[in-house]
């Protein structure tokens, strides 16, 4: 009965055309975004992908020649990739009502064109996933394939954006004792084995609804539920029962001001926004840890250019004390030669107790629209720049180096987004032993944003096997252990300080040590299907 109620569902999304199509796509696709932070139904995405599956199923068995049919899956890949990203990304939108008069006239750019051009990465996958598809459980594997090499490119091409990759599904949970367990895996196979594997795994019931006996039928679904089970054990079996060792004579005070964003860049705010810095620093110490080693600040702190401020430098000085260190976010810009602009930087600088910058760091990977305008000239005709506006232009870093930090071990430091690209946030050279994230993430309010990238930046912790220390304008700020366990936390929208002992890192994982090699597997499948698939046609032979 079950079964025969499935393959009807199947058929019904199978032979479905024209606009209800479309809607079945967007629809599932949509539905997937609950898979993301905060909701984190992963469960939900079986709904969206067995959906894809059938569609595609749709493509290959309506008659339509071989290159149409691609097209058309192309097409219904758009739109399961449009309503996945509009449901997903929509938080976007915050960051127009910040400056209203100049950019809310903007706003569908952002919460729609933006989702429609991402859609072009799911539209590629599902076309390369027909143009292999063949029946039984081959087609799961192959989907799962497409879909991983067309998130890749996503996270590459234009500079990437990785944002909410469907591997991410796995790694939100389950959790327990706040550890991610399957997320686990992530130590080994990264974001982009996890993208594989969950959309394999969460796709394979696809499969009840194909003709034939039962057991060929649940056997894809049965070999997903030994992955997920394996992968669950091999969760438990990594985390220890007890916390991670720290490291001696550290102590952290991680300050998050919670200043709104329509202030924070405001010069005439810049001594009130730093005599509230002090405020909240100054706050009552952890007892059973003493006094802070080493206080964090947010990224972008001030409204003015910090190294030219030698009375700001003075006052942060005075506040820290002899003994303590400072690592702010703060802009930077470069001399200027007569007739140019500054470069202005997004930095992290150390500053010690006598107010002297002691190491900086200058943000690598630029926020598209934020901190530079793609495509600038063609876009500014259209009335469009870049949001933060500085007096000069925005520059990016020669390259991501490590920041020496006195007291604290060697740090690989990242800005903002730069904690999304798995493959970029270890310096060339010796491997560090933390990830120092700092953001600013009030330009997108109370929603769903500043969840899902702190999701990502935890994950990074899991696949490098590194602490996270992360400081956030309005939160989220945490300090998280080489496992993703959170140890200390401020929750978005509060204002305060969290007080943390920092973790030892542990040995250099699989993944930390061979990268993303994960990745050929998908290209050897699809390249294996397509030779399979050639070798099989017939010759033609000339009478």
């Amino acid at each position: 009965m079950i079964p025969a109620a499935v393959s009807a569902v199947a058929s019904r999304v199978a032979t479905t055309r024209g606009w209800p199509r479309r809607g079945a796509a967007w629809i599932a696709g949509a539905l997937g975004a609950l898979a993301m932070p905060p909701v984190g139904l992963w469960p939900v995405l079986i709904l969206s992908l067995i959906t894809a599956v059938w569609l595609l199923d749709g493509r290959a068995g309506r008659g339509e020649t071989y290159w149409r049919s691609v097209r058309s899956a192309a097409w219904d890949g758009w739109w399961f990739g449009f309503g996945y990203f509009v449901a997903g990304l929509w938080w976007l939108g915050a960051a127009f009502f910040v400056q209203a008069d100049e950019f809310l006239w903007a706003l569908p750019l952002g919460v729609l064109g933006l989702p429609a051009g991402l859609a072009i990465f799911f539209a590629g996958g599902f076309a390369l996933a027909r143009a292999l598809w063949a029946p039984g459980a081959t087609r799961i594997v192959t989907l799962a394939a497409a879909l991983t090499l067309a998130e890749w490119l996503r996270g590459h091409i234009l500079t990437g954006f990785p944002w909410n990759v469907l591997g991410m599904a796995l790694a939100q949970g389950p959790e327990i004792a706040a550890t991610p367990i399957m997320g686990q895996i992530a130590s080994i196979i990264g974001l982009w084995g996890l993208t594989f594997v969950a959309v394999a795994c969460l796709a394979s019931p696809a499969t009840l609804a194909d003709p034939g006996p039962l057991d060929r039928r649940i056997a894809a679904p049965l070999a997903a539920l030994l992955t997920l089970a394996a992968i669950g054990a091999f969760g438990l079996a990594r985390i220890p029962q007890q916390d991670v060792a720290t490291v001696p004579g550290v102590v952290l005070r991680i300050m998050q001001p919670n200043v709104p964003q329509d202030e924070k860049f405001r010069r005439d705010r810049a001594q009130a926004i730093l005599d509230h810095y002090f405020a909240v620093t100054r706050r009552p110490v952890d007892a059973a840890l003493g006094e802070p080693t080493h206080v964090i600040w947010p990224e972008s702190a001030f409204p003015f250019l910090l190294e030219r401020e030698p009375a700001a430098l003075a006052q942060i000085g005075a506040v820290l004390g002899p003994d303590r260190i400072l690592v702010t976010g703060a802009a930077r810009a470069d001399d200027r030669l007569p007739g140019e602009n500054y470069r202005i930087y997004n930095s992290i600088q150390v500053v010690d107790g006598q107010g002297t910058l002691r190491a900086t760091y200058d943000k690598v990977h630029l926020v598209p629209f934020g901190e530079y305008l793609p495509f600038g000239g063609l876009l500014e005709r259209f009335g469009l720049r870049q949001f933060v506006e500085v007096p000069g232009t925005f520059a990016a870093g020669d390259r991501s180096a490590p920041l020496a930090i006195p007291g604290l071990p060697e740090t690989a430091p990242l800005i903002c987004y730069e904690a999304i690209f798995p493959e970029d946030v270890i310096p060339v050279g010796t491997r560090p032993a933390l990830l120092l994230n700092v953001t600013n993430d009030a330009w997108f309010g109370l929603t769903a944003g500043p969840y899902q990238h702190f999701a990502q930046a935890r994950l990074r912790a899991i696949e490098q096997g590194l602490p996270l220390v992360r400081a956030a304008n309005t939160g989220i700020s945490a300090v998280v252990d080489p496992y993703g366990r959170i140890t200390a936390s401020l929750g978005l929208g509060q204002e305060g300080v969290i007080d943390a002992r920092l973790p030892v890192a542990l040995p250099s994982t699989p993944y930390a040590q061979f990268g993303n090699v994960f990745v050929a597997f998908p290209l050897i499948w699809c390249a294996a299907i397509l030779i399979f698939s050639l070798a099989r046609r017939p010759v033609r032979r000339d009478r």
